[in-house]
């Protein structure tokens, strides 16, 4: 499996590794040495805690280069007419007659809470590649499905606000 990553989201993982590598290594090894030092590791919350942190930060680490390396490539750019990558999307609901707002991101980055939407997602799959005006169904499932209407794209740029999920 892989996963469809901009240059911009390599360029923010890179970023992220180097920062985790030599600030937070160097910072989570010295806590772990400190509360080494305390005495009895058998009973020491401090000690238990730092370990848990490096560990954290190095499985962060090694998540974060699998995803470069398994990665694919897919381009920011898109008609000015269709819906694309970091596009904005206003999506009209016939079924709750409501009108939303969402950005198409790449899976990294996308949060359904900010209305930040991958093209794996059901809805990023039925809209992407589509036009102002152009009606489209959203499969979520075998058994359930609703259609939606694009009313308008704005071709938006990364401007690197959007940050990476942590898993």
């Amino acid at each position: 499996m892989y996963d469809e990553l901009t240059e911009k989201d390599i360029q923010k993982m890179e970023a992220e590794i180097e920062h985790r590598k030599l600030v937070i290594r160097k910072q989570a090894l010295e806590d772990v040495k400190v509360a080494r030092a305390q005495g009895d590791l058998s009973e020491n919350f401090e000690y238990k805690a730092a370990k848990q942190f490096k560990n954290e930060n190095e499985r962060r680490i090694r998540y974060l280069e699998k995803m470069i390396r398994t990665a694919v490539i897919v381009s920011e750019d898109s008609a000015e007419d269709e819906v694309g990558m970091n596009n904005t999307v206003d999506v009209y609901f016939e079924e709750d007659d409501e009108t939303e707002t969402y950005k198409m991101v790449t899976t990294v980055r996308s949060n359904s809470l900010k209305n930040l939407i991958s093209r794996e997602s059901p809805l990023g799959a039925a809209i992407f590649g589509h036009k102002v005006g152009d009606r489209c169904e959203v499969r979520v499932n075998d058994d359930y499905s609703y259609f939606v209407q694009i009313k308008r794209i704005e071709n938006t740029i990364d401007d690197g606000s959007d940050e990476l999920r942590k898993f």
